[in-house]
C-alpha cells in the first residue's frame, strides 16, 4: 500500500452473524490496504482497528462494505453491537433484533464510547452484564440491564433496568437511554459514572 502523510483508524468487522467470522475475501481487502510490517488490533468487541489514508476514506469504505465488511468510527462512538454466537438459528436466537439495533445505534455520537452487548438466550455468551448496556432474549421478549462494568477493581455486573420487552419496546429504550446520556453525560464521563451520578431512574422517565 502507498504511503499516505496521513491516516485516520477504522473499525472493522463482518458484521451481526453466526459468529465474529471474516470470509477470505474480506481478508484480502483488508491486507490490500496494509503494509507488509503492519498489525492489525483486535478489540474485545469483536473489531478490527486498521489505519487508512484519511484522503481515500470514502473509497475504501465503499470497497470494504462491497465484501461485507462493516464500518464503524473509532472513540467516543456507540460501539458496533458484541453478540453471542448465535447458536439455535437465526429467528429462534433473534438475530433479526440484534441486526436491527445495530443499525440504529452503531457510531452515534456520545460523550464517552458506549458498550451495548447482545445475547439471544440465559446463557449469556454476548456478556451482556458486563456491558455499559446489555439485552437477554428470554423466549419471546428481552432483558435490559445497565451499568456493567468489567475491567478495575470497581468492576461489577449490570443491574435489570426493565423486562419482558417486545423487539419495538427494545428499540425505543435503548434509543432512549442513549439519548439522555448524550445530552446530560459531561465530556469523557463513562456511562458507568453517569449512572452513578443521575440514576437509573433518569434513564427512561
Amino acid at each position: 500500500m502507498e504511503n499516505d502523510s496521513k491516516k485516520i483508524k477504522l473499525a472493522i468487522n463482518g458484521g451481526i452473524g453466526f459468529g465474529a467470522k471474516l470470509s477470505s475475501k474480506q481478508l484480502l481487502m483488508i491486507s490490500k490496504y496494509m503494509d507488509e510490517d503492519e498489525e492489525l488490533e483486535l478489540t474485545t468487541f469483536q473489531q478490527l482497528y486498521i489505519e487508512i489514508p484519511e484522503n481515500k476514506k470514502e473509497e475504501i469504505i465503499a470497497e470494504f462494505q462491497h465484501v461485507g465488511l462493516a464500518c464503524y468510527p473509532v472513540g467516543s462512538f456507540v460501539k458496533s453491537l458484541r453478540t453471542c454466537n448465535f447458536c439455535k438459528g437465526e429467528e429462534e436466537e433473534g438475530m433479526p433484533v440484534a441486526k436491527e439495533i445495530n443499525r440504529r445505534i452503531a457510531g452515534k455520537p456520545v460523550p464517552f464510547t458506549l458498550k451495548v452487548a447482545y445475547t439471544g438466550c440465559p446463557i449469556g455468551c454476548g456478556e451482556p452484564l458486563l456491558s455499559d448496556i446489555g439485552i437477554m432474549k428470554i423466549r419471546e421478549h428481552y432483558n435490559l440491564y445497565v451499568g456493567g462494568k468489567a475491567k478495575g477493581k470497581d468492576a461489577e455486573v449490570g443491574s435489570l433496568l426493565v423486562e419482558n420487552l417486545t423487539p419495538e419496546e427494545l428499540y425505543a429504550v435503548v434509543e432512549k437511554i442513549i439519548s439522555v446520556y448524550s445530552q446530560m453525560g459531561k465530556k469523557r464521563e463513562t456511562f458507568y459514572k453517569f449512572l452513578k451520578r443521575i440514576g437509573r431512574g433518569q434513564l427512561i422517565s
